[in-house]
Formats: C-alpha cells, sequence, structure tokens
C-alpha cells in the first residue's frame, strides 16, 4: 500500500510540504533539527533530500534503501541537545534526540497522515482496510528508521485517535522561528518563472488538506472560495488521472527535487532567521 500511494507522483511531489509544515508545531523536533542540520541555510536542499531520501525506501530496491537508511541513521546520531529556550509547552533546557520514541512517531505521523491526504485528494479515498494497510506499511517504514513498533499505535483506528488528540492539544506550537520560516519552506519553493503558476495551485491543494487547526496558527487564509478552488482542481485531477500516461502519474520525482535544490544553491542559499544555539 505505501509503494502504491508514494508511487504516485503527485503524492510525493505534495505531501512532504505538509508534513513539513505540520512537523513544525512540535518544538523540540523542529529546534533539534534547525540546530544540527544546514537546514538554515538550504532548507529546499534539506526538503529535496529528505523527500528522495523517503522515496528510495519507499520505492526503491532493497539495497538503495538499506545504503539511505544507513546514511539517516548516521545522521540521527549527531541530532541531540537541550532547547536554547522556552517553546511553548517546553522550558529552556528540555533534552532532544532524533532517537527519542515520542519524537519519532511524531515525524512518523505527519509522514503517514500526508501521505493517506493527499493521495485520497489527488487518486481517491482508500476504504478501511486500505487504511489499515497503509498504517501497517507506516509502521515497518518507522521501524527501518529505529522507531520501536511498542511505541507505534498498533492500528490505524488507533493511530487517528491518537492523531485527532494531538491535534487538538494545547502543546501544539510554532515558535517565532517556526511561524517564519515553515510556511517559507512549504508554499515558496525557488521555481522558474514558468513554474510559479503551477506552485501556486500546488500550494492550494497543500492547505486544502491541512487540518483547520494547523492553518489557523500559521495564520494561512481559507475562504469559500479557496475550498471551492480546491475542491475543483482535485477533482479535475481524479477525473483526468486515468487517461494519463502511467509514466506520467506514477514514478519517482528525482528531477524536479534535484530542480529545486539546484537553483537554490545558484541563488547563494536561502535566507532565513537565524535560530539561537
Amino acid at each position: 500500500m505505501a509503494r502504491r500511494v508514494h508511487g504516485e507522483r503527485s503524492v510525493g511531489l505534495l505531501y512532504g510540504q505538509r508534513a513539513l509544515l505540520i512537523g513544525a508545531l512540535e518544538p523540540l523536533t523542529y529546534t533539534g533539527t534547525m540546530l544540527s542540520t544546514a537546514a538554515g541555510s538550504h532548507p529546499f536542499a534539506r526538503l529535496a533530500h529528505t523527500a528522495k531520501v523517503q522515496e528510495t525506501v519507499f520505492l526503491g530496491t532493497r539495497a538503495e534503501a538499506d545504503k539511505a537508511l544507513g546514511a539517516v541513521h548516521r545522521l540521527h546520531e549527531r541530532i541531540k541537545g537541550e532547547l536554547p529556550a522556552t517553546a511553548g509547552p517546553h522550558p529552556a533546557g528540555s533534552a532532544y534526540s532524533a532517537f527519542d520514541p515520542e519524537l519519532m512517531l511524531w515525524t512518523l505521523a505527519v509522514i503517514a497522515d500526508s501521505g493517506r491526504a493527499l493521495y485520497e485528494a489527488m487518486v481517491g479515498p482508500l476504504n478501511a482496510e486500505e487504511r489499515e494497510a497503509l498504517w501497517q506499511d507506516y509502521v515497518r517504514f518507522g521501524e527501518l528508521f529505529r522507531l520501536p513498533g511498542s511505541a507505534v499505535p498498533g492500528s490505524y483506528r488507533e493511530f487517528s485517535a491518537w492523531w485527532e488528540e494531538k491535534l487538538a492539544s494545547p502543546d501544539l506550537y510554532a515558535t517565532d522561528h517556526a511561524l517564519e520560516v515553515a510556511p517559507l519552506v512549504a508554499f515558496r519553493q525557488p521555481v522558474p518563472l514558468p513554474a510559479r503558476l503551477n506552485l501556486e495551485t500546488q500550494n492550494l491543494i497543500i492547505k486544502g488538506t491541512l487540518p483547520p487547526r494547523v492553518r489557523e496558527i500559521f495564520g494561512i487564509r481559507w475562504t469559500a472560495a479557496h475550498e471551492a478552488g480546491f475542491r475543483s482542481i482535485t477533482t479535475a485531477h481524479r477525473q483526468a488521472r486515468h487517461a494519463m500516461p502511467r509514466a506520467l502519474r506514477r514514478g519517482r520525482n528525482d528531477y524536479f527535487f534535484d530542480a529545486v535544490a539546484q537553483r537554490e544553491k545558484l541563488q547563494g542559499g536561502t535566507r532565513t532567521p537565524s535560530i539561537a544555539a
């Protein structure tokens, strides 16, 4: 099921931005990533790299996936520390680690919910059995990144209840840095001018699949006109998809990820506010 979902180009191109935006609402994960990687000066390159790694694990060969996972494990060993300042419910000095099971579950959750949401928007609804099968594949995906199975909801129904509770929790919080940088990376990719209209369409789709509370936290305006446009575009894609050649609708998106990363590099990186170490 994971290969079926993430093999859709429309899912692969869009779910990462949605996952990044929601994921930024966990200050420990967000701050730890910003302090431990080059995400600050080259956030689009990091997003592209992460997307390529995940597509490799979902869609690549066993050897390709093992190589990608080895590199990620080595990177994650360096991601640990303490919050330099209070961030929402977390006081200064709160510890973070890439191998903290609760933080790993949050990271898996934003991927899992985003993959499902984009598939259902762009391809079609999943029934209960398909959602369960997809969730079990995500559980396995998490285990490959060393997330203990014992720390993960055992069924999609349990995950869905956990997810709804997390989205309603007062612990969901965006730091000032996240409020500025996460929407920038999610919605303002450095694409050539001819692709700007397509980018606006993609952004509308991503915003339309966001939980209302996430839109509220980030101040993302959403009107009845936006909703109508979102529904019109996603309905048209679902209807047109059946007539698309398989190579157009399914496959990996390395070319597009590389193009965004290369354009950011040519521009000398992306100027974002610094985050205190």
